[in-house]
């Protein structure tokens, strides 16, 4: 038992001695010269941690997949605003095939729209491709979003209201394919004039007149055949309750455009027929509404902007109406599609209106 307890006094001593040597061997090789230690020098500070930004996305319509009508609008709403835009417009492209040069513009610092100078020809595919992963959008904030959407176009549709005549007229290519009598928005709600897109279709929708500044003016639980035009609350849509007689006679609307339709929405109306043959994408035109011309950034209204203000060009000397342009190039379009390359078109991008 001795000579073990001398064993374990030696490996203690052994140890000790061990470690008085290392600690001396610090300080010599630290430069010690008995003084306290000089104070270390501050940290540089490091960069935030990419852990610590917000990420943000953008939603975008039409869906992937979709056929849409020839006047549809690429919208991009983001979820954070966008201080950054050049970074943001770098990583947003849009590609036409057959090619059509397409521009983007800005409303506000969360919304870019993109479209060609007329409406796309009938067959054309259109890419969206959003690399935002990694693009800063403002300080602190970080792009989380890769993904491509394809979308194509189909048959060339348009509808033409003329609320002095109570008319309703839908034109595929150049052909009247039928005359339907509506009821717009009467004297004191009278409906936008331009160009409009259909955004969304509904077969049945509530429609309050609380949410659209029109108090409790109305509020009718199942509309029929809705098709919206603006973010405003303009539709498209069946109409029951109204006598039979008011269409294509009167407008009596709070601003939407109605056809007679019965409740619950039948197939073989005025209003179903057009829901039927309608997509998302085609192009309204109102004349004759009284209501002032449509916002470019009230839904897909960007047609009533002039392409130079579009893209940010200088105004041309000699100028056309946004509609005149969108209606005479798009006929040019189909000509200037078959005989163009089929390379990608690059997307051109203006400054905020």
């Amino acid at each position: 038992m001795i000579s073990a307890a001398k064993h374990r006094l030696r490996a203690a001593g052994a140890t000790a001695a061990a470690v008085a040597l290392a600690a001396l061997s610090a300080l010599v090789l630290a430069g010690d010269t008995g003084h306290p230690p000089a104070p270390r020098p501050p940290v540089a500070a490091r960069p935030e941690h990419r852990a610590m930004f917000t990420g943000f996305t953008g939603s975008y319509t039409p869906d992937a997949g979709a056929t849409v009508g020839t006047g549809m609008i690429v919208s991009i709403v983001f979820d954070h605003p966008v201080a950054d835009r050049a970074a943001v417009q770098r990583a947003v492209s849009v590609r036409a095939t057959p090619y059509v040069p397409v521009a983007g513009h800005w409303f506000g610092d969360r919304r870019l729209d993109l479209r060609p100078q007329a409406f796309w020809a009938p067959g054309t595919r259109v890419d969206l491709r959003l690399r935002l992963r990694g693009v800063r959008g403002a300080p602190h904030t970080y792009g989380t979003q890769d993904e491509d959407v394809v979308f194509r176009v189909g048959r060339a549709q348009t509808d033409t209201v003329d609320t002095d005549a109570h008319t309703l007229t839908v034109r595929r290519g150049d052909q009247v394919v039928r005359t339907l009598a509506v009821s717009a928005g009467g004297p004191q709600h009278a409906t936008y004039d331009g160009l409009m897109v259909i955004s969304e279709k509904f077969p049945v929708t509530r429609m309050n007149g609380s949410t659209v500044g029109f108090g409790g003016e109305y509020d009718i639980p199942d509309v029929p055949h809705a098709m919206r035009l603006t973010d405003s609350g303009t539709f498209l849509h069946g109409n029951y309750w109204s006598p039979p007689g008011v269409f294509g006679t009167a407008n009596t609307s709070h601003g939407c455009v109605g056809l007679r339709d019965v409740k619950g929405g039948g197939a073989h109306t005025p209003a179903g027929w057009l829901y039927a043959n309608s997509l998302i994408g085609d192009v309204v035109e109102v004349t004759g509404g009284h209501g002032g011309p449509v916002a470019p950034d009230n839904g897909l209204g960007g047609w009533n902007m002039p392409w130079w203000r579009w893209t940010g060009e200088p105004a041309p000397r000699h100028r056309t109406s946004a509609s005149a342009q969108a209606h005479a190039s798009a006929a040019s379009a189909q000509a200037h599609a078959s005989a163009a390359p089929t390379r990608p078109a690059a997307t051109a991008f203006a400054t905020q209106r």
